[in-house]
Protein backbone atom coordinates (compact mmCIF):
# COMPACT_ATOMS: atom_id res chain seq x y z
CA UNK A 1 0.00 0.00 0.00
CA UNK A 2 1.36 3.02 -1.06
CA UNK A 3 2.05 5.78 1.40
CA UNK A 4 2.04 3.32 4.35
CA UNK A 5 5.01 4.45 5.99
CA UNK A 6 4.50 1.42 9.34
CA UNK A 7 2.59 -1.42 9.56
CA UNK A 8 -0.45 -2.29 11.77
CA UNK A 9 1.13 -3.87 14.44
CA UNK A 10 -1.48 -6.78 15.32
CA UNK A 11 -2.79 -7.81 11.96
CA UNK A 12 -3.91 -10.97 12.54
CA UNK A 13 -5.93 -10.16 15.53
CA UNK A 14 -7.76 -8.25 13.20
CA UNK A 15 -7.97 -10.17 10.55
CA UNK A 16 -9.60 -13.06 12.83
CA UNK A 17 -12.17 -9.72 14.46
CA UNK A 18 -13.42 -8.67 10.64
CA UNK A 19 -13.96 -12.94 9.83
CA UNK A 20 -16.40 -13.45 13.33
CA UNK A 21 -18.23 -10.58 12.02
CA UNK A 22 -18.33 -11.59 7.99
CA UNK A 23 -19.63 -14.64 9.66
CA UNK A 24 -22.16 -13.40 11.62
CA UNK A 25 -23.52 -12.71 7.75
CA UNK A 26 -22.36 -15.08 6.22
CA UNK A 27 -22.09 -18.67 7.87
CA UNK A 28 -21.12 -20.58 4.76
CA UNK A 29 -18.25 -17.87 4.31
CA UNK A 30 -15.66 -20.32 4.04
CA UNK A 31 -17.54 -22.55 1.47
CA UNK A 32 -18.01 -20.28 -1.18
CA UNK A 33 -14.28 -19.13 -0.92
CA UNK A 34 -13.20 -22.95 -0.87
CA UNK A 35 -15.75 -23.14 -4.13
CA UNK A 36 -13.61 -20.26 -5.76
CA UNK A 37 -10.05 -21.72 -4.76
CA UNK A 38 -11.43 -25.09 -6.14
CA UNK A 39 -11.98 -23.13 -9.61
CA UNK A 40 -8.88 -21.66 -9.49
CA UNK A 41 -6.97 -25.15 -9.05
CA UNK A 42 -8.99 -26.59 -11.90
CA UNK A 43 -8.06 -23.94 -14.44
CA UNK A 44 -3.90 -23.41 -13.38
CA UNK A 45 -1.36 -25.90 -12.79
CA UNK A 46 -2.29 -25.54 -9.09
CA UNK A 47 1.16 -24.10 -7.90
CA UNK A 48 1.44 -20.72 -8.66
CA UNK A 49 -1.69 -19.04 -9.78
CA UNK A 50 -2.06 -15.48 -10.34
CA UNK A 51 -4.85 -14.05 -8.07
CA UNK A 52 -6.19 -10.52 -8.32
CA UNK A 53 -8.47 -10.33 -5.25
CA UNK A 54 -10.86 -8.30 -6.31
CA UNK A 55 -12.72 -5.13 -4.04
CA UNK A 56 -10.44 -7.47 -1.45
CA UNK A 57 -10.72 -5.62 1.65
CA UNK A 58 -8.68 -6.98 4.22
CA UNK A 59 -7.03 -9.78 1.88
CA UNK A 60 -9.69 -12.34 2.89
CA UNK A 61 -9.18 -14.44 -0.10
CA UNK A 62 -5.72 -13.63 -0.54
CA UNK A 63 -4.70 -15.13 2.56
CA UNK A 64 -6.64 -18.39 1.76
CA UNK A 65 -4.94 -18.13 -1.57
CA UNK A 66 -1.38 -18.71 -0.30
CA UNK A 67 -2.38 -21.52 2.04
CA UNK A 68 -4.09 -23.93 -0.49
CA UNK A 69 -0.81 -22.43 -3.30
CA UNK A 70 1.80 -21.26 -0.82
CA UNK A 71 3.70 -20.05 -4.53
CA UNK A 72 0.85 -18.04 -5.42
CA UNK A 73 1.17 -14.53 -6.58
CA UNK A 74 -2.01 -12.32 -5.36
CA UNK A 75 -3.30 -8.79 -5.63
CA UNK A 76 -5.39 -7.04 -3.56
CA UNK A 77 -7.53 -4.39 -5.31
CA UNK A 78 -9.30 -2.04 -2.86
CA UNK A 79 -10.02 1.50 -2.06
CA UNK A 80 -10.68 1.32 1.69
CA UNK A 81 -8.16 2.53 3.93
CA UNK A 82 -8.81 0.49 7.01
CA UNK A 83 -9.08 -2.70 5.38
CA UNK A 84 -5.96 -2.04 2.96
CA UNK A 85 -3.78 -1.06 5.96
CA UNK A 86 -4.54 -4.73 7.55
CA UNK A 87 -4.31 -6.62 4.18
CA UNK A 88 -0.68 -4.30 3.74
CA UNK A 89 0.25 -5.80 7.19
CA UNK A 90 -0.77 -9.35 6.91
CA UNK A 91 0.59 -9.98 3.54
CA UNK A 92 4.02 -7.64 3.55
CA UNK A 93 6.34 -9.07 1.47
CA UNK A 94 3.68 -12.06 0.16
CA UNK A 95 1.40 -9.97 -2.03
CA UNK A 96 0.58 -6.77 -3.41
CA UNK A 97 -2.03 -4.08 -2.48
CA UNK A 98 -3.36 -2.02 -5.27
CA UNK A 99 -5.26 1.39 -4.02
CA UNK A 100 -8.06 1.89 -6.77
CA UNK A 101 -11.73 3.04 -7.84
CA UNK A 102 -13.73 0.02 -9.54
CA UNK A 103 -16.57 3.12 -9.72
CA UNK A 104 -13.30 4.47 -11.98
CA UNK A 105 -13.02 2.94 -15.39
CA UNK A 106 -9.78 3.67 -14.90
CA UNK A 107 -8.96 0.69 -12.64
CA UNK A 108 -6.95 -1.41 -14.59
CA UNK A 109 -4.16 1.33 -15.08
CA UNK A 110 -3.15 0.74 -11.63
CA UNK A 111 -2.22 -2.85 -12.05
CA UNK A 112 1.17 -3.77 -11.39
CA UNK A 113 0.12 -6.31 -14.35
CA UNK A 114 -2.38 -8.03 -16.10
CA UNK A 115 -2.72 -11.56 -17.80
CA UNK A 116 -4.28 -13.19 -14.37
CA UNK A 117 -5.20 -16.90 -13.94
CA UNK A 118 -8.03 -15.77 -11.50
CA UNK A 119 -9.79 -12.61 -10.85
CA UNK A 120 -11.85 -13.31 -7.48
CA UNK A 121 -14.46 -10.98 -5.55
CA UNK A 122 -17.02 -11.89 -2.78
CA UNK A 123 -19.54 -9.89 -1.04
CA UNK A 124 -18.57 -6.43 -2.62
CA UNK A 125 -19.38 -5.74 -6.18
CA UNK A 126 -23.05 -5.03 -4.48
CA UNK A 127 -22.22 -1.31 -4.16
CA UNK A 128 -22.14 -0.50 -7.71
CA UNK A 129 -25.35 0.56 -10.14
CA UNK A 130 -26.46 -2.21 -12.49
CA UNK A 131 -24.48 -0.09 -15.48
CA UNK A 132 -21.29 0.28 -13.77
CA UNK A 133 -21.84 -4.26 -13.08
CA UNK A 134 -22.05 -4.72 -16.61
CA UNK A 135 -19.33 -2.66 -17.91
CA UNK A 136 -16.41 -3.79 -15.25
CA UNK A 137 -17.38 -7.57 -16.00
CA UNK A 138 -16.09 -6.43 -19.78
CA UNK A 139 -13.08 -5.06 -18.11
CA UNK A 140 -12.34 -7.97 -15.87
CA UNK A 141 -12.17 -10.36 -18.60
CA UNK A 142 -9.22 -8.29 -20.31
CA UNK A 143 -7.42 -8.67 -17.34
CA UNK A 144 -7.57 -12.27 -17.36
CA UNK A 145 -5.24 -14.49 -19.75
CA UNK A 146 -7.29 -16.52 -22.31
CA UNK A 147 -8.68 -19.96 -20.09
CA UNK A 148 -8.70 -17.45 -16.88
CA UNK A 149 -11.68 -17.60 -14.69
CA UNK A 150 -13.40 -14.82 -12.77
CA UNK A 151 -16.06 -15.49 -9.87
CA UNK A 152 -18.20 -13.00 -8.25
CA UNK A 153 -19.74 -14.23 -4.76
CA UNK A 154 -22.29 -12.70 -3.24
CA UNK A 155 -26.48 -12.26 -2.58
CA UNK A 156 -27.85 -13.50 -5.19
CA UNK A 157 -30.75 -14.75 -4.85
CA UNK A 158 -32.91 -17.32 -6.54
CA UNK A 159 -35.92 -15.91 -8.68
CA UNK A 160 -37.92 -18.82 -8.79
CA UNK A 161 -38.11 -19.49 -5.15
CA UNK A 162 -39.11 -15.68 -4.15
CA UNK A 163 -40.99 -16.79 -1.26
CA UNK A 164 -38.59 -18.96 -0.07
CA UNK A 165 -35.50 -17.20 -0.44
CA UNK A 166 -37.55 -13.95 1.76
CA UNK A 167 -37.86 -16.90 4.62
CA UNK A 168 -33.99 -17.93 4.29
CA UNK A 169 -33.46 -14.39 4.93
CA UNK A 170 -35.61 -13.76 7.79
CA UNK A 171 -34.37 -16.78 9.34
CA UNK A 172 -30.79 -15.69 8.81
CA UNK A 173 -31.58 -12.27 9.93
CA UNK A 174 -33.10 -13.77 13.12
CA UNK A 175 -30.21 -16.02 14.03
CA UNK A 176 -27.50 -13.10 13.48
CA UNK A 177 -29.72 -10.92 15.74
CA UNK A 178 -29.26 -13.53 18.34
CA UNK A 179 -25.45 -14.09 17.98
CA UNK A 180 -25.10 -10.40 18.79
CA UNK A 181 -27.14 -10.39 21.57
CA UNK A 182 -25.68 -13.16 23.20
CA UNK A 183 -22.27 -11.52 22.12
CA UNK A 184 -21.11 -14.29 19.94
CA UNK A 185 -20.87 -12.07 16.87
CA UNK A 186 -19.83 -8.10 16.48
CA UNK A 187 -22.13 -6.02 14.72
CA UNK A 188 -20.66 -4.53 11.52
CA UNK A 189 -21.27 -0.87 13.30
CA UNK A 190 -19.32 -2.01 16.14
CA UNK A 191 -16.62 -3.39 14.41
CA UNK A 192 -15.91 -0.03 12.70
CA UNK A 193 -16.10 1.81 15.84
CA UNK A 194 -13.37 -0.37 17.20
CA UNK A 195 -11.20 0.24 14.29
CA UNK A 196 -12.19 3.86 14.78
CA UNK A 197 -10.62 3.61 18.28
CA UNK A 198 -6.89 2.20 16.85
CA UNK A 199 -4.46 4.31 17.03
CA UNK A 200 -2.81 3.20 14.14
CA UNK A 201 -6.10 2.78 12.34
CA UNK A 202 -8.12 5.90 13.32
CA UNK A 203 -6.66 8.46 10.33
CA UNK A 204 -7.51 5.67 8.11
CA UNK A 205 -10.94 5.81 9.68
CA UNK A 206 -11.24 9.06 8.89
CA UNK A 207 -10.43 9.31 5.64
CA UNK A 208 -12.63 6.09 4.87
CA UNK A 209 -15.32 8.46 5.80
CA UNK A 210 -14.25 11.13 3.32
CA UNK A 211 -14.07 8.47 0.21
CA UNK A 212 -17.40 6.56 1.81
CA UNK A 213 -20.11 9.15 2.62
CA UNK A 214 -22.60 7.26 4.51
CA UNK A 215 -24.88 8.00 1.45
CA UNK A 216 -22.94 6.45 -0.85
CA UNK A 217 -23.47 3.16 1.20
CA UNK A 218 -27.12 3.75 1.62
CA UNK A 219 -28.33 0.79 -1.08
CA UNK A 220 -27.41 -2.52 -1.76
CA UNK A 221 -28.49 -4.02 -5.39
CA UNK A 222 -28.56 -7.70 -5.36
CA UNK A 223 -29.91 -9.02 -8.60
CA UNK A 224 -30.92 -12.99 -9.14
CA UNK A 225 -27.50 -14.91 -10.28
CA UNK A 226 -29.21 -15.19 -14.06
CA UNK A 227 -28.70 -11.57 -14.20
CA UNK A 228 -24.71 -11.72 -13.51
CA UNK A 229 -25.02 -15.20 -15.83
CA UNK A 230 -26.32 -13.22 -18.82
CA UNK A 231 -24.04 -9.76 -18.13
CA UNK A 232 -20.93 -12.35 -18.19
CA UNK A 233 -21.72 -13.66 -21.69
CA UNK A 234 -22.71 -10.27 -22.83
CA UNK A 235 -18.91 -8.93 -21.65
CA UNK A 236 -17.29 -11.79 -23.88
CA UNK A 237 -16.51 -14.49 -20.94
CA UNK A 238 -16.83 -17.95 -23.38
CA UNK A 239 -18.82 -19.65 -20.38
CA UNK A 240 -20.68 -18.12 -17.60
CA UNK A 241 -22.84 -19.72 -15.18
CA UNK A 242 -23.55 -20.52 -11.25
CA UNK A 243 -20.46 -22.01 -9.63
CA UNK A 244 -21.90 -22.46 -5.86
CA UNK A 245 -25.29 -21.49 -3.96
CA UNK A 246 -25.72 -21.56 -0.33
CA UNK A 247 -29.63 -20.50 0.72
CA UNK A 248 -29.76 -16.85 -1.28
CA UNK A 249 -26.30 -16.24 -1.85
CA UNK A 250 -24.56 -17.85 -4.68
CA UNK A 251 -21.08 -17.50 -6.73
CA UNK A 252 -20.88 -16.90 -10.33
CA UNK A 253 -18.14 -17.73 -12.60
CA UNK A 254 -16.79 -16.42 -16.05
CA UNK A 255 -14.47 -17.94 -18.27
CA UNK A 256 -12.59 -16.39 -20.46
Amino acid sequence: MSGMSAYLSNPQIWQESWDRQQEAFLPDREERFAAMLSAVAATTDGVAPRVLDLAGGTGTISLRTLARFPRAQVTVLDQDPVLMAIAAASLRDRGQVVDADLGDAGWRAKLPEEDFDAVLTATALHWLPAERVATLYAEIREVLRPGGIFVNADHMPEESLPTLSERLDQHARAEREARYAAGGATAWSVWWERAAADEFLAPRAVERERIYPRTRHSHEWTPPALWHVDALRVAGFAEAGVLWRGGTDAAVAGVR
